[in-house]
């Protein structure tokens, strides 16, 4: 918790910007949503699409059709947002999220139903999945984040009070104190001005609770 002095807390905004197709950005969200229990933190929950970020680029085949399929989901994450309002994002990358990748499924178009249902939205938004109807809105949102961090990352991006970095990546996603520790270095990383990247080589892929 930063503070202007010992006995005066100020409360921390968070941005995170998110595609359900991505495993990293599903372990960075988990860490948020343990960040929310032990530090003063207001949350914002975006969507950006690594198809949209992909677009004419040379991909290998299996990944290609990995971003052909995660139109669908940006796309019904967008039209929640845009027609039912910005608290809708979280329940439904959330409902969206658990299904895919601690639930390991694939099977998109049913992903969708049961997590529009789980969300308590109406189901007739799953149709924006298949139409481009709410692509303006979802490139937007997906620019700002690229404009917070520049086109040569991925997502998650997290902004601490407007300030974006790519990730943190981690697996497993730390709880409690830990989760609290590692905010408060992301924050103070984001207080520097001029700090761009810390990285190391990834030895373990996304581990899920």
């Amino acid at each position: 918790m930063t503070s202007t002095s010992p006995s005066v807390p100020v409360r921390q905004t968070a941005d995170i910007w998110v595609d359900p197709a991505c495993p990293w950005a599903w372990m960075t969200s988990r860490w948020v949503v343990e960040v929310e229990q032990v530090r003063d933190i207001d949350v914002r929950w975006h969507v950006m699409s690594l198809s949209v970020l992909n677009e004419g680029r040379d991909l290998p085949e299996e990944y290609r059709r990995l971003m052909d399929d995660s139109w669908a989901a940006v796309r019904v994450l967008t039209a929640a947002q845009e027609l039912h309002g910005a608290a809708h994002v979280r329940p439904l990358y959330d409902a969206l999220g658990t299904r895919r990748h601690p639930g390991q499924r694939r099977d998109t178009a049913a992903i969708i139903r049961e997590s529009l249902d789980e969300a308590g939205l109406p189901a007739s938004l799953a149709a924006y999945g298949d139409t481009d109807e709410m692509d303006g809105p979802l490139r937007a949102s997906h620019a700002e984040a690229i404009t917070l961090v520049g086109d040569d990352v991925g997502t998650p991006v997290v902004a601490v009070n407007g300030v974006g970095l790519f990730g943190p990546v981690m697996t497993p996603a730390p709880r409690g104190a830990d989760a609290g520790r590692l905010w408060d270095g992301l924050a103070l990383v984001t207080g520097v001005p001029g700090f761009y990247e810390l990285k190391r080589t990834r030895t373990s892929g996304p581990v899920f609770d």
